[in-house]
């Protein structure tokens, strides 16, 4: 059934797959269309994803970056909520196939996102968790703050060196966030709260293949990030590849040099892959695929030769912007697409067409540390304190509901002034470490690969 044809049913049945970004801003952006909404997500709940990393080093709590979907949809009257899992959708009869029932569409859209990337080398995710999901950011916390607790018992000073070792593998703005969080928690943060150990002594190692931190970013905003990171005490090492992990020892390639580095922790944040829809598209419409699995999409976000299918978000590969290059995997690109869709089904119920999606860049923004940030704008490039303002608010700005807004700006004025953090949480007890002849039980929460609503 094409959109054209609405004649013969009403009103017109949208399916959403997925309550990330470009999910939710379709959903929200339909509200008072002439159609109904069924939005269907493996979660309950919205993630702010961008403020992940503050999980991870316990600044803010999970509940401060998330919001029930039902919640956030609840004045939307045309829209119901799915908890459920997608296994396949079938195009020639129009439906999503969920685990116990088939849920029909006249327009379907997928934006299921990505999970960590691990070029072929799966067996890295239980050493190097990645950080796509809440369960993420609490492993990763977990780790961090048990690595000096560890620390604090060890008695030989080459084990407490691999405790208070953290090596952060990608230079990209997850990497250089995660980078920059961890030396403001060793240097400022814990210096204070133990009594054996000074967590000064930290390394904190970050290391990307490229020639520069931040690739995506203006040369010069790059070398000024990477000044920041290594004034907080970061150590930075680019054009630097990871060849093996293996036994807490991280084995490194820089040019013709091999290193390996003792290192308790290690956090992933090189790459990512389109989740399992973008298999289950590609098999029933013969859709192309990417090096990466994303969707290769036309102008109007659309599967090619299935006009009432459309990918969004991190799952879409749209290359039709002017300079031939793949839309990057950021959250205003799915805020974008969202909206548009919303738009080009009510111009498509009433008779009307639509130009094809443009993407509107309005800039980019990374935070390094404590007033430490950088600001693409593309007209004007800065860093500094500046930049870290521009950041604070643009995130505030752009969380979901007012009590998450309120919330994590006075969590964050709280930090700012007494430079604590109060969710140093380490939860779920049950792997054995033996530190000091002594077995404690701190237990390692499944890592997965998944994203909050992959198949």
């Amino acid at each position: 059934m094409r959109l054209e044809e609405v004649e013969n049913q009403s009103p017109h049945q949208v399916v959403i797959v997925g309550g990330g970004f470009g999910g939710l801003y379709a959903a929200q952006e339909l509200r008072r269309a002439s159609v109904e909404v069924t939005l269907i997500d493996k979660r309950n709940f919205h993630l702010f994803q961008p403020l992940l990393y503050q999980v991870a080093t316990g600044s803010l709590s999970p509940a401060d970056i998330s919001s029930p979907l039902r919640a956030i949809l609840s004045g939307s009257k045309n829209t119901k909520v799915l908890m459920a899992e997608v296994l396949d959708i079938n195009p020639d009869e129009q439906k999503v196939v969920l685990r116990n029932q088939e849920i029909p569409y006249d327009t379907l859209i997928v934006a299921t996102g990505v999970s960590h990337h691990y070029f072929g080398k799966d067996e890295w995710a239980t050493m190097a968790p990645g950080l796509k999901t809440v369960e993420d950011a609490i492993e990763m916390r977990r780790r961090i703050f048990l690595a000096f607790e560890a620390a604090e018992k060890e008695t030989d000073p080459e084990k407490r060196r691999a405790w208070l070792t953290f090596v952060v593998v990608g230079g990209g703005p997850t990497g250089v966030e995660l980078a920059g969080a961890l030396s403001e928690l060793a240097y400022s943060t814990l210096k204070n709260d133990f009594s054996k150990i000074d967590t000064t002594e930290a390394r904190i190692l970050l290391l990307e293949g490229m020639d520069r931190v931040l690739p995506p970013y203006p040369p010069e905003l790059s070398e000024k990030a990477q000044k920041s990171l290594e004034h907080l005490g970061v150590t930075v090492r680019t054009r630097t590849l990871v060849t093996n992990i293996e036994d807490h020892v991280v084995t490194l390639r820089c040019g013709d040099e091999t290193e390996q580095i003792q290192a308790q922790t290690i956090l992933w944040a090189a790459g990512v892959k389109a989740s399992g829809m973008g298999q289950i598209i590609s098999q029933r419409t013969g859709a192309e695929l990417d090096r990466v699995g994303r969707v290769m999409v036309e102008s109007d976000l659309s599967v090619k030769g299935h006009p009432n299918i459309f990918v969004i978000g991190d799952l879409a590969n749209f290359s039709h912007q002017e300079d031939g290059k793949p839309l990057p995997g950021v959250a205003p690109v799915a805020m974008q697409e969202g909206q548009y869709l919303a738009k080009l089904i009510r111009a498509k119920l009433a008779g009307k067409s639509l130009q094809p999606f443009r993407y509107s860049d309005y800039g980019s923004l990374a935070v390094i540390g404590r007033n430490k940030a950088v600001v693409n704008l593309g007209f004007v490039k800065f860093s500094g304190f500046p930049a870290w303002l521009a950041w604070v608010f643009v995130h505030i700005y752009y969380l979901i509901e007012f009590d998450n807004k309120l919330i994590v700006m006075i969590q964050w004025g709280w930090n700012f002034f007494t430079r604590k953090r109060g969710a140093r949480l380490i939860t779920n007890q049950d792997e054995k470490i033996e530190v000091e002849g002594e077995v404690e039980n701190f237990e390692r929460m499944p890592v997965t690969n998944k994203s909050p609503v992959e198949v």
